[in-house]
């Protein structure tokens, strides 16, 4: 393609062959306008075909990720439910283990925190907030 015979193509209906200064060559150019279909001129270029029709929609590569983010956060709800199940069963005489490491039993529960014996010996009794406790080892109130 020469200087003299350019052609713009513009997504603009309705300016069709207009005279426009090539520069230094002293030719001119024309401008096409777009296909009134609604596509481009890629799309006339390539046949007709638009871009949808030539890979998938970008509904179907949004449709893992959004399976994806609905597992995860159904995931955190089982595991908060079955935390809030476990806290609400704990009692008196418990065998627990909080989130240090520490075993003991439960000596009593209060609104926020549990008491926790954990030497019989010397009846060593540790204050603990409910949210450190991390798991019921064993249940005395299990049937």
């Amino acid at each position: 393609m020469t200087m003299d015979n350019l052609t713009l193509i513009l997504a603009q209906d309705g300016a069709s062959d207009v005279p426009v200064a090539a520069g230094d060559v002293g030719g001119t150019a024309t401008i096409e306008s777009a296909p009134a279909a609604g596509g481009t001129a890629l799309d006339s270029a390539n046949g007709g075909e638009t871009a949808a029709a030539q890979g998938l929609p970008t509904w179907v590569w949004l449709l893992p990720i959004a399976m994806l983010l609905i597992m995860f956060s159904t995931g955190g709800r089982k595991e908060k439910k079955k935390r809030a199940a476990m806290m609400a069963s704990m009692g008196k005489g418990d065998k627990v283990q909080t989130v240090g490491g520490i075993l003991g039993t439960v000596v009593e529960v209060r609104d926020d925190e549990i008491v926790v014996k954990v030497d019989e010996n010397a009846n060593t009794r540790l204050r603990f907030s409910r949210t450190a406790i991390q798991s019921i080892l064993e249940s005395k109130n299990a049937d």
